[in-house]
């Protein structure tokens, strides 16, 4: 990616007065994971030069091009050598790619196929006359792309190519990031800079980082974006926009990344004119049509549309008194033609009800299981309030067998310090996707649901809000990038282990070196349970400041709506804390199977990481482990604090395997993550003694302030905040 850097004036200022570090060193981070460096073991390294004299690259279109400037830098630069691409049967060690289809004969019978699904692919090393071949191929040319990315990611890890055989074909049809980015390039919940689309350039200026981007999220396996946010606005479907729509569309293109757009459920009347925009209409019905044909004449592999509707003062059919499969079916017809799909979220929640917030998308959407056109697919966010540090999983992904359910994740740290916090989500992401929800018996887990082999769905697919910015390493954090990675292998293969991906990513973007890898891997791992200790600990949630979610608020009582307020979920009082959704409380329970009821509900088998998330326990409770409620929510939230301790003392460790420039970062963020940490242990205990009026355990150390200090902090210009609810 070095003849890809480009400057980035404001960010460079910032990097030149941390360090003297040369700015277009691909240790500024730029480089991603991508980030090709020559492999120093030089053992390995001639064992690679030995095995890869050489290159053979299908002729082809767009696709194939890339393939072949990919080969041309990652191999030159990790072997240090400048590979020839020769013709098919040449003498020497080769690495061979082409689609099955074109490969000769004797090397079609080594291959086996029947499984390889479309975008897979096969490497395989195969001894012939002449050679110890390496062979990656494929049915399609993404496949090629695929392939092409994960032989180099090998090397990479300094992986044996002899006697390889690898075949994968991805377990999820939509892999995509949802990019919450609006059209004046601030971005909603974004803490990263600012959106990466200049829409005021396009479409005749292409950013090189447009192209790095499609790169980076091919290299994964991502193979859609949606470029805009749902809170959408309507001008993104207007022609104007649409040409500049089509610019980036035709730098996706090559790297198998399809553009979608958010669609704003009002644009019948905003754009187009009309007084109603009734999704039963006759009228709306033919406006949507002529859209979507308008926008297919425009970009012909167009994705789809992805909808918010009628959830936080967004439009939307229930303000014609009509149903959110009323809504989907309209716009999923308009693009059927087409072969278009929608991705109609079911994040909702509504003032007028009274009960939990935690139920209601259930109870709008369960309903209408089956009814969705077949290029309907509901995107679900993992729990069922919002993206919390920890939530069970929705009680929806066990609830609609008919109809296909598609996977939000949150990259973007909204509730996990934002882009200062080193907070390793894959394994959040792991813990929910490997949750149960005994749909049809024991083992019935979510990623079942997602990637369809549970309830038999053809269409499937897995969202993540981007954390991706404008900031020179794309992701503010140098490690939120393990986030973006380990989504895309995620959305690839459902079932991976986040700690195989976290090995991944380390030795990719850093060293091989084990003296590096075994205790940052470990760190990782063990950094999104500090983040919960130290935040919600033992099944607290949502407890966050106002708007902005920046730091704690468990005292807010007083917006407008009941279910914004941080009362409203943890609900303190003189007997205890918690929020009851057994048969006694909500009974959100009622919402999972019955073995995920009988779980919850029972005290001695609730885990205790949920604990008041389903119940109002007592302070003086005993947990597992004998000692108070109270207690143990002090002792979680020292815990939290230690861990961050334990991690700033691993990464000085670490000063002689990285980089001057990101071990100075990560140094400073670990600092304020450290910082916040105690805020939030103290804020909240203190907050919550008030009820409790209890004191606090011996292992807690002292508040470094008062409560009224931390009642009195204000931010009113947090980062990624909203432009406003509607």
């Amino acid at each position: 990616m070095k003849q890809f850097l480009k400057l980035y004036t404001t960010t460079f200022l910032g990097l030149f007065l941390l360090t003297s570090t040369p700015l277009f060193s691909m240790s500024n981070g730029y480089g991603l994971w991508l980030d090709y460096t020559k492999i120093k073991d030089k053992v390995v390294l001639e064992g690679y030069r030995s095995q890869l004299q050489g290159i053979y690259l299908e002729e082809g279109g767009a696709t194939l091009k890339v393939i072949g400037e990919e080969l041309t830098m990652g191999l030159g630069t990790l072997l240090d050598t400048n590979l020839k691409f020769n013709a098919l049967g040449g003498d020497g060690n080769m690495l061979i790619v082409s689609k099955y289809m074109n490969l000769p004969k004797n090397l079609t019978e080594k291959m086996e196929v029947d499984d390889l699904k479309k975008e897979g692919y096969i490497i395989k090393n195969v001894d012939m006359e002449g050679g110890s071949h390496v062979v990656i191929t494929a049915r399609d040319d993404i496949g090629l792309l695929y392939g092409t990315f994960h032989f180099l990611r090998l090397l990479q890890m300094h992986k044996p190519l002899k006697n390889l055989e690898i075949v994968e074909s991805p377990k999820v049809d939509i892999r995509m990031l949802n990019h919450w980015d609006n059209l004046d390039r601030t971005i909603e919940r974004g803490y990263s800079g600012f959106s990466i689309w200049n829409w005021q350039t396009l479409p005749d200026y292409i950013d090189q980082r447009y192209i790095d981007y499609a790169r980076a999220n091919a290299s994964v396996g991502i193979n859609g974006t949606a470029v805009t946010s749902v809170n959408a606005n309507a001008l993104i479907l207007t022609p104007h926009y649409l040409e500049k729509v089509k610019a980036l569309a035709d730098v996706f293109r090559p790297y198998g990344l399809k553009v979608y757009l958010t669609a704003r459920f009002s644009a019948p009347i905003e754009i187009g004119g009309l007084k109603t925009a009734d999704p039963l209409d006759a009228k709306v019905i033919q406006w949507w049509k002529n859209k979507a044909d308008e926008i297919y004449s425009i970009i012909p592999d167009f994705g789809g549309f992805l909808v918010k509707a009628n959830s936080e003062g967004q439009p939307g059919p229930q303000n014609y008194g009509r149903t959110h499969l009323d809504g989907a079916n309209l716009l999923a017809d308009a693009l059927a033609p087409h072969n278009g799909v929608v991705m109609w979220r079911a994040f909702v929640y509504s003032e007028h009800d009274p009960t939990d917030r935690a139920k209601q998308a259930y109870n709008e959407f369960v309903p209408d299981d089956g009814k969705y056109r077949e290029n309907v697919l509901i995107q679900v966010k993992n729990g069922p309030i919002d993206f919390q540090p920890r939530e069970p999983f929705h009680p929806m992904f066990g609830a609609m067998p008919n109809t296909p359910l598609m996977m939000e994740f949150q990259i973007t740290k909204e509730y996990l310090g934002f882009a200062t916090h080193l907070v390793y989500l894959p394994k959040l992401f792991e813990e929910v996707l490997k949750s149960d929800t005994y749909r049809k018996g024991k083992g019935s887990l979510v990623a079942k649901v997602i990637d369809g082999s549970l309830n038999h769905k053809k269409l499937t697919g897995m969202a993540g809000v981007s954390n991706i910015g404008t900031d020179f390493n794309w992701t503010g954090h140098p490690f939120g990038q393990a986030d973006w990675y380990g989504f895309g292998r995620l959305a690839w293969n459902p079932y991976m282990d986040s700690k195989d991906i976290a090995d991944e990513w380390l030795r990719c973007t850093f060293t091989n070196d084990e003296h590096f890898v075994g205790p940052v891997k470990k760190m990782m791992m063990e950094s999104r349970e500090a983040v919960v200790n130290y935040m919600d600990p033992l099944g607290l949630h949502h407890i966050f400041d106002t708007g902005h979610h920046y730091g704690p608020g468990p005292w807010v009582d007083n917006l407008s709506r009941p279910e914004w307020n941080p009362v409203y979920y943890h609900k303190a009082d003189s007997l205890g804390i918690g929020f009851d959704r057994t048969k006694t409380g909500s009974d959100a329970l009622f919402q999972y199977a019955p073995e995920v009821q009988k779980m919850f509900t029972d005290l001695e088998t609730c885990p205790e990481e949920y604990l008041l998330w389903f119940h109002h326990v007592p302070w003086d409770y005993r947990l597992k482990n004998g000692r108070t409620l109270w207690d143990g929510l002090g002792i979680k939230y020292q815990k939290g604090v230690d861990q961050v301790r334990e991690m700033i003392a691993t990464w000085e460790q670490m000063k002689p395997y990285v980089d001057d420039l990101r071990y100075k970062q990560v140094t400073m963020l670990l600092n304020i993550q450290l910082k916040e940490a105690k805020w939030w242990r103290d804020a909240c205990m203190l907050y919550f003694q008030t009820f409790s009026k209890m004191d606090f355990p011996k292992e807690m150390e002292a508040p470094e302030h008062a409560l009224e200090y931390y009642r009195s902090l204000q931010f009113p210009y947090a980062p990624g905040i909203r432009p406003s609810w509607n």
